[in-house]
Formats: structure tokens, C-alpha cells, sequence
């Protein structure tokens, strides 16, 4: 779904399916997101509800599988997507793309059990997900994360902090960074 870009001055222009795309995430940011921005800022108000409403449009699987539930979209739709969404409420739009972020993560790197356990409940929205990496200290350099993963029998026991999680506290399921191994980023893990 590429779309067409002349090679002498680079311009594109999108083509029809893109165009939709952009259209139904402008329309929606038009209509739910915009009027309620302000209050939802004012109030410091997680819009968990109108989120949600995002899931039968295709958004809370932007980049997953279609075969999983996903809306196998590639990267320019999503910029079309967060940019018409952003232009509404940057915020919202953040928190999209967060959602995205780990429901991909865990189609791309989860297992099949994995992805059939969590990936119909994320890409509808019926459950939202926070990716977190950020903790004091380090920010958001995973190579220097310090929150530790012990193998304690058949389970992990997580042991830090992180902070800065949107959507922490009325996520579903968040997408955790953790090291099991030496320093560095090849001793990080990703738990669920």
C-alpha cells in the first residue's frame, strides 16, 4: 500500500486507501476527541472510555496481523492515523500509539498462546495496554535499565521501578522491560 512519490523532488501523494484512513481518523478526532480535549486536560482525565470506542475502526491493532486481529497497516498509515488524532489531542494520540506499540510487540515476539490470549482483547480495545521502559535514573535508555526479572521457580519476580507509564493505572495488561541478564540491551526481557 505504497504510495506514489516522485523520485526527482520526493513528493508523494497518497493513495485512496490512505486517504480513508486519514479521513476516518480525522473525522473521529473531529467528532469524540476535539470537543472533550480541554476538559479532559483540565480535569486530568484518562478518556478510557472514548479510547476504547477507537477498537471497532481498527486502531488498537494498527500494526498487528490481520490474521490475529490486527489491522496490518504499515508505518505511513500510522503516521496518518496519530498525526489526524494528534491534531485533535496530542495526548490521545500518544496513547494510541503506545497501545500499538505493545500489542505489536507481542505480535511480533510473543507466542502463539501469547497471541491468541491477548491480542483479540488488545486489538478491539476491550483492553488497553501501557509499554513500560521508563524508570528513575536511566529514563527511557533501555541499555541502562535496572529493574531486575529472578526466575523463581516456574515464574519471574520483578523487582524496580518505572515511571512516566501513560495510561498507568487504567491499562489492562502493560508490556514490561526487565533485565535477566548481564548489562547492556541483550540482557533485557519483556514481560506481559
Amino acid at each position: 500500500m505504497d504510495a506514489a512519490v516522485d523520485a526527482g523532488t520526493g513528493q508523494f501523494e497518497l493513495n485512496e486507501e490512505q486517504r480513508a484512513i486519514q479521513e476516518m481518523a480525522q473525522a473521529f478526532a473531529a467528532d469524540r476527541v476535539a470537543p472533550n480535549a480541554l476538559d479532559w486536560d483540565k480535569a486530568k482525565h484518562f478518556p478510557a472510555d472514548v479510547i476504547r470506542e477507537t477498537g471497532p475502526l481498527g486502531l488498537g491493532g494498527i500494526y498487528v496481523r490481520d490474521h490475529v486481529g490486527g489491522s496490518a497497516l504499515g508505518r505511513l498509515d500510522a503516521v496518518l492515523i496519530f498525526e489526524a488524532l494528534a491534531h485533535a489531542d496530542p495526548a490521545f494520540s500518544s496513547f494510541i500509539s503506545i497501545h500499538n506499540m505493545a500489542a505489536s510487540m507481542i505480535d511480533r515476539f510473543g507466542s502463539d498462546e501469547q497471541r491468541q490470549r491477548f491480542l483479540p482483547k488488545l486489538t478491539s480495545m476491550e483492553w488497553l495496554a501501557s509499554y513500560c521502559l521508563t524508570e528513575p535514573g536511566s529514563g527511557s535508555d533501555a541499555a541502562a535499565l535496572k529493574t531486575r526479572a529472578v526466575k523463581s521457580g516456574g515464574d519471574y519476580v520483578l523487582n524496580g521501578a518505572k515511571q512516566f507509564i501513560s495510561g498507568a493505572g487504567d491499562s489492562d495488561l502493560y508490556v514490561v522491560m526487565a533485565r535477566t541478564g548481564g548489562d547492556g540491551p541483550k540482557g533485557i526481557s519483556t514481560f506481559v
